[in-house]
């Protein structure tokens, strides 16, 4: 396969750092605060990639109809992870240093996250990372995963057409959005779900470990 990649989109949460268990604890926090009952780990694992508001209504769905209840969540669960958030969730192995290596290629780089822009620009600061990025989209900004806008509007200020840039991530939500914008997407084994449900998706690449992206986008420059 040749391919003529020259921007790279990542996913934040689960594809670059580790910070699914932060997100459960989390989401299991604020149902206790707001009385609730505490889901499976899995069932919040699923909704990972989504925009806060939509990963609530999603796990409680009798929740759409009761605003202030679930802006209740959203605060409990914002006051939660900020509070482990003193320190920035780590990189995955390998992540950064290839971060690093894609700039120095040549490579556009984008984020592509639910998170919210508040969220985001928090954690890039805690890694020095603020002006690292081409481009970053947030769920708060525009429309949530696996809408494509967030993608469109990365295409759109990178100057680059859907055939030029490949999305990675870690949920069906962000390969599912690349498919809508007719961006080749790379699934990620590690994060939030499993290789076998984002496979459903079609990726042109499944990887185990962040490096193994480096070698496949070389091997077909």
């Amino acid at each position: 396969m040749t391919t003529d990649i020259r921007l790279l989109i990542f996913d934040w949460d689960g594809t670059l750092v580790d910070s699914l268990e932060r997100i459960v604890g989390s989401m299991h926090h604020a149902a206790e605060v707001c009385g609730i009952d505490r889901l499976s780990d899995d069932a919040i694992r699923a909704i990972i990639g989504l925009s806060l508001d939509k990963a609530i209504v999603q796990l409680y769905p009798h929740l759409t109809d009761d605003p202030q209840q679930v802006e209740r969540m959203r605060q409990a669960y914002s006051d939660h992870y900020l509070a482990q958030e003193y320190e920035p969730s780590p990189f995955y192995p390998g992540v950064r240093d290839a971060l690093d290596n894609f700039r120095s290629a040549g490579y556009q780089l984008a984020v592509a996250t639910g998170k919210s822009r508040k969220g985001l620009a928090r954690v890039l600061d805690g890694h020095g990372m603020q002006d690292f990025f081409d481009i970053t989209r947030c769920a708060d900004e525009t429309r949530s995963k696996p809408d494509p806008l967030m993608l469109q509007q990365i295409l759109h200020h990178c100057g680059q057409t859907p055939a030029q840039a490949i999305m990675v991530g870690d949920s069906p939500f962000d390969l599912r959005m690349a498919n809508r914008a007719q961006v080749a997407s790379v699934a990620v084994s590690y994060g939030a779900q499993p290789l076998s449900v984002l496979l459903q998706e079609q990726p042109v690449l499944a990887i185990d470990h962040f490096a193994e992206l480096q070698c496949w986008l070389a091997a077909n420059r």
